[in-house]
């Protein structure tokens, strides 16, 4: 750890002056334990994956958050990690990377397309501890102030983790996902999850331009702020770009239950706790029939030659 307090890196996916990172590094100066350095996108990247800019520099403008060092970058969460990581922009590798808090949940399968988590996956890629958090935001329930309330809990789980890293005991071998429930101030506790198979069944609408329509949050659900658009007047477009936005159209599907897994820990109220890693490795069933069917191909290909 660099000096006497341990550095801590926040990034996120909704841009620097989200309420959900804005509350989060509030909570981290207040606290007075920690060095706080800010490297978080300057717009919002929410979905955006683990996209990274390669071919174009990206550019750091310093930012003014109190009681913290920060940086509005051009690129996406996984650059603003990279960047915060690499000792180009700050003096030192900070001790733990936070990305979050965001503004919907990321549980499931949800996870791969979601910035926030991919912040916390690169810092995990690069030999650095990490770990993301989501605030599952309910519309019409939910309220700014509940950020705050989210950074409170989940504070005793970052300064055990630095505590940790510290004592040189830490397990270095995955990265945490956090997820806050909508109801924080009742919460049941913390609980350590699995990640999920759920995702939720989407499709596309044809909308009359790139500005209508709602915003996506990370939890794959609509905040719609514009009215529908009839088929009619969609068919009745005569520019030569068609303008198409993707919508929610079924509940999530994949797993039933079981208080074990993310989403079900996180609708039972808990906050649920998930060790996460990079591999995409399929199940050892997916193994063993591929085994099988692999060879079957040469036999094939000799079989349909003249």
């Amino acid at each position: 750890m660099s000096g006497d307090l341990p550095t801590v890196l926040v990034t996120n996916d909704d841009g620097i002056d989200a309420p959900g990172l804005q509350a989060l590094v509030r909570t981290l100066v207040s606290s007075d334990l920690f060095q706080v350095f800010v490297c978080a996108p300057n717009s919002e990247k929410s979905a955006v994956s683990h996209c990274i800019t390669w071919r174009k520099p990206i550019s750091a403008k310093p930012h003014d958050i109190s009681g913290a060092v920060a940086f509005a970058v051009s690129g996406t969460p996984a650059d603003c990690t990279s960047l915060g990581i690499s000792k180009a922009l700050f003096p030192s590798m900070p001790d733990l990377v936070i990305s979050g808090i965001n503004m919907g949940s990321n549980c499931g399968y949800h996870v791969v397309y979601s910035g926030t988590v991919a912040g916390a996956r690169e810092a995990f890629l690069n030999g650095v501890p990490a770990v993301s958090i989501s605030y599952k935001w309910v519309h019409g329930i939910s309220n700014v102030n509940d950020f705050a309330l989210a950074a409170e809990v989940c504070l005793p789980v970052i300064s055990s983790i630095l505590a940790e890293i510290k004592n040189k005991t830490y397990h270095h071998n995955c990265f945490l996902n956090i997820d806050v429930p909508t109801n924080v101030v009742n919460h049941k506790g913390y609980r350590l999850t699995k990640q999920a198979t759920t995702h939720l069944k989407t499709g596309w609408r044809q909308v009359s331009s790139d500005t209508q329509g709602g915003k996506m949050l990370s939890t794959m659900t609509m905040d719609m702020d514009a009215s529908s658009y009839s088929e009619s007047e969609a068919l009745n477009l005569q520019d030569e770009h068609r303008f198409f936005e993707r919508e929610v159209t079924g509940s999530p599907r994949g797993e039933v239950g079981g208080t074990d897994l993310d989403l079900f820990a996180l609708r039972d109220g808990y906050i649920s706790v998930t060790p996460l890693g990079a591999l995409s490795r399929a199940d050892s069933d997916s193994h063993i029939y591929f085994e099988q069917w692999l060879p079957r191909v040469a036999e094939f290909v000799a079989s349909s030659t003249p």
